[in-house]
């Protein structure tokens, strides 16, 4: 089933998804030669935003949650990109263990995990779910709304290996994303192999960092497509030492917010957009959709309340915000009943395996959409988001738009290889 939404079918998205469709050629050769030189996140989910004028990621997460949202149309990609990312790591593997948020009580998260075992499972290993929560001292059985059930267990450390009782895993999957840091538990897996690396978490992750990254590579295709990389890139900019709670360093973010303003009204100036601009301050190591604003006008800034302000101090995990990133806000043309909507996609290694429609009633078409009472609509990727229909007019065909999505997502899951090769503590140089 296609999702029935009403979309910005006409203007520079349109120029954009021809120019997309006229370049598969070359972009796909121009990904299979990236590919060639830097290693692909083992998995990701990419929020993309399609203001009608431009389509640019918001967000790029590296232990994605939200596997239960796919159909089960999806599975049969999911499970080849699986063996495919398997394979190239540890084509020995027989035993993977996914540890899971430390917090594993919400039955939509537990499904996520219950679907991610299924995947691994089919792609041809034994798969078990251990947790690293000291909470966890013996094996649970949850049961889930469709009838199912999971077990979650746990973990044995011993010198350099970590596993379950009667089970040892040559593979570990991280599915938590470390926003309290990188435990000891993890560290030192000599003889294993964590995917993600913890270098992926956000203990060290920025989101500044990223989007410094996919500003590099969205420049580069831009100029293979000869578009203006704006059309597709987000500008930000990263400021340091805020203390929300305090009300300190706010000053100081609202001089960035200022110029980053001007700045993207330079841009509507030339593309002709009557539209205001707006800002959007989210933490700069923040996940879960907590830490986020939206601001119109750095004068909004002076104004904050209290509540306002301890929203946007502590984040997951009790971690208190002292950098965000201001990033050009991005509207969502697309609407799903009448309700706000934007695509999320899925990738496992370098393969787009499908994704979901985040929709909310209550929220706006400037607002973050990642919130308490967010539904889930699968995108049409049943048919694959990798088979366009090049004769098909630009915005009349779901799978043009869908792979136009699939581009765009992959250009920021390239982002991130960068990112993490900069970020290695391994490698040569350490940025």
């Amino acid at each position: 089933m296609v999702p029935h939404l009403i979309t910005a079918l006409t203007g520079p998205i349109n120029e954009l998804e021809q120019r997309i469709l006229d370049s598969m050629p070359a972009i796909e050769r121009w990904f299979r030669l990236e590919w060639m030189e830097h290693t692909p996140p083992f998995y990701s989910s990419v929020d993309i935003r399609n203001a009608g004028f431009k389509l640019a990621p918001v967000d790029t997460n590296l232990f994605p949650g939200g596997w239960n949202n796919l159909t089960p149309e999806m599975l049969p990609l999911a499970v080849q990109a699986a063996m495919a990312a398997i394979e190239k790591i540890c084509p020995e593997a027989r035993n993977l263990l996914i540890i899971p948020e430390n917090h594993t009580r919400n039955t939509f998260y537990l499904a996520n995990l219950a679907q991610l075992a299924r995947i691994f499972n089919m792609a041809g290993l034994h798969v078990r779910i251990g947790s690293i929560s000291p909470e966890v001292k013996k094996p649970m059985r949850v049961e889930l709304p469709g009838g199912e059930e999971i077990t979650i267990e746990p973990v044995v450390r011993t010198k350099h290996r970590l596993g379950l009782k009667g089970f040892d895993p040559c593979t570990i999957l991280l599915n938590n994303d470390l926003s309290a840091g990188a435990p000891g538990i993890l560290e030192e897996l000599y003889e294993q192999y964590l995917l993600p690396p913890l270098h992926a978490g956000w203990s060290v992750r920025r989101k500044s960092r990223h989007f410094k990254s996919y500003e590099e590579v969205a420049k580069r295709f831009g100029k293979l497509l000869g578009i203006d990389p704006w059309l597709i890139n987000p500008l930000f900019s990263h400021c340091g030492a805020v203390d929300f709670a305090e009300g300190q360093g706010l000053e100081s973010l609202q001089s960035h917010v200022d110029g980053l303003l001007a700045k993207v009204r330079r841009k509507y100036k030339e593309y002709g957009i009557n539209e205001k601009p707006f800002a959007i301050v989210k933490a700069d190591n923040g996940t879960y959709g907590m830490g986020i604003m939206t601001v119109h006008d750095a004068k909004e800034l002076e104004q904050l309340n209290r509540k306002s302000r301890n929203k946007m101090a502590v984040i997951k995990d009790g971690q208190t915000v002292s950098e965000v990133i201001v990033q050009e806000g991005v509207r969502t043309q697309e609407r799903m009943h009448e309700a706000v909507a934007e695509p999320v996609v899925y990738m496992m290694d370098r393969y787009v395996v499908g994704g979901f429609y985040r929709v909310h009633a209550e929220r706006g078409d400037e607002e973050n959409l990642n919130a308490p009472g967010a539904a889930f609509v699968p995108l049409a990727f049943a048919h694959g988001g990798q088979l366009p229909q090049p004769g098909a007019r630009p915005g009349a065909s779901a799978p043009n738009r869908f792979y136009m999505y699939g581009v765009v997502a992959r250009l920021a899951m390239l982002a991130a290889s960068y990112e993490l090769e900069a970020t290695d503590p391994e490698a040569e140089v350490y940025d």
